[in-house]
């Protein structure tokens, strides 16, 4: 029972965030049965760009560190978030959440060409609720019993959570950087005077990830109908029944 409910939970996960989660904790446990080393997944630009070892530019936002309190905090707080986000505000856009995924990830990884970052998978986790925060302002949080507060705090909270914890902040001060320009760009901008929609969602995405809408007006061929009927001979039928 206990299996059949995890796995009608999991697949009722909104499709990126169950593919990304996966994709997180298989990393992980790849490494922790060693199949591969953390070394094969960090990110170091002389190795992408002289050795073509592209995957690390995936990879490093896939590994959260070994098993441990660090790793479940992390895997709680994106897969929490990230599905609120894809069953929230973007709930039948997938298109524009993948965008936002792609988006977020390109500007890490120009900051990680300048900085000494080896793993931006925080950083990616503190965007997203960083964007959910911002987008419900009025959520009051309760952070572990301690703390009572806005949704806009929390990115915050989890920052001075993370110093407490003795581990950098750097991470963390970028993930909320680009969250907040995700935001301005998409929510913020396109509202003010003379401001416009500056991200836009690339066509092949929408086509891929899209679902093209039913048109209601729609009136489909007759051999494309059940049976093959045509559309009024169910009411002829019962208008002249025999």
């Amino acid at each position: 029972m206990a299996y059949q409910g995890f796995a009608q939970e999991y697949l009722g996960m909104p499709a990126v965030t169950r593919a990304y989660t996966t994709a997180c904790v298989l990393t992980t446990a790849a490494v922790q049965l060693e199949f591969i080393t953390p070394f094969q997944l960090y990110f170091n630009p002389d190795l992408i760009f002289r050795k073509f070892q592209i995957w690390r530019l995936i990879t490093n936002f896939l590994f959260f560190g070994p098993l441990g309190f660090s790793f479940f905090f992390n895997m709680i707080f994106l897969y929490r978030y990230c599905r609120m986000l894809e069953e929230g505000s973007f709930r039948g856009r997938t298109a524009d959440f993948v965008f936002m995924f792609l988006f977020g990830g390109f500007l890490m990884t120009l900051f990680g060409l300048f900085a000494s970052l080896f793993f931006l998978g925080q950083a990616f986790t503190i965007m997203l609720v960083y964007v959910w925060s911002r987008r419900n302002p009025y959520i009051r949080m309760n952070f572990f019993g301690l703390l009572n507060f806005q949704a806009p705090f929390l990115p915050w909270v989890l920052m001075g959570f993370s110093l407490l914890l003795g581990n950098s902040i750097i991470i963390d001060l970028l993930g909320i950087a680009v969250g907040h320009i995700y935001y301005f760009l998409e929510d913020v901008f396109p509202n003010q005077p003379g401001g416009k929609k500056l991200l836009l969602t690339p066509s092949f995405l929408k086509m891929v990830f899209d679902t093209p809408e039913e048109d209601p007006n729609y009136n489909p061929l007759p051999e494309d109908r059940p049976d093959h009927q045509p559309r009024g001979q169910d009411q002829n039928e019962q208008q002249h029944p025999q």
